[in-house]
């Protein structure tokens, strides 16, 4: 054989090939490529979409956090203005607590310094009828006794 029929012969075979392949391969390959063109084109447009959302997410997270941290300042702030008033009402209860005390101890003194001069007074009174009982030699009777200690006492209280 030579070597053009070999050639025209393989042309040929190259030909049916060729029109086979374009006749019944053809389509099913365009067509798993344009398959494969569209789910890479619903992929990044997915991705895209997915980037915009985190996006927008990240954007509300911040914002959220910013809220949180404004209220919890708000709610430091209250708890310290509270902790502040308490005090304050502390210390003037307190104070208030201390001015009541003071004054039921002046009345106690003022109280136990009368008593205290009565019994003085009284005592003071039987020493110096006493001393007279003595000086005289004699009792003197029960109501000039008392009579006697009541005008002693009239005269140490004025002085």
């Amino acid at each position: 054989m030579s070597i053009t029929v070999t050639l025209i012969v393989q042309g040929l075979a190259f030909l049916a090939v060729a029109w086979l392949v374009m006749r019944f391969g053809w389509p099913e390959i365009m067509a798993a490529i344009e398959a494969r063109q569209k789910q890479i084109a619903d992929g990044l447009a997915a991705a895209d979409k997915g980037q915009k959302e985190l996006g927008e997410a990240t954007s509300r997270a911040e914002t959220i956090v910013r809220e949180a941290r404004e209220r919890a300042k708000l709610v430091e702030d209250q708890a310290a203005r509270r902790a502040n008033e308490a005090v304050e009402a502390a210390k003037r209860t307190a104070q208030a607590e201390g001015a009541r005390i003071v004054i039921a101890a002046r009345e106690e003194v003022a109280t136990e310094t009368g008593r205290a001069r009565e019994q003085l007074r009284k005592d003071f009174g039987t020493m110096v009828v006493s001393g007279a009982s003595r000086l005289l030699e004699r009792e003197v009777d029960a109501k000039a006794h008392t009579q006697l200690i009541d005008k002693l006492a009239d005269e140490i209280a004025r002085g």
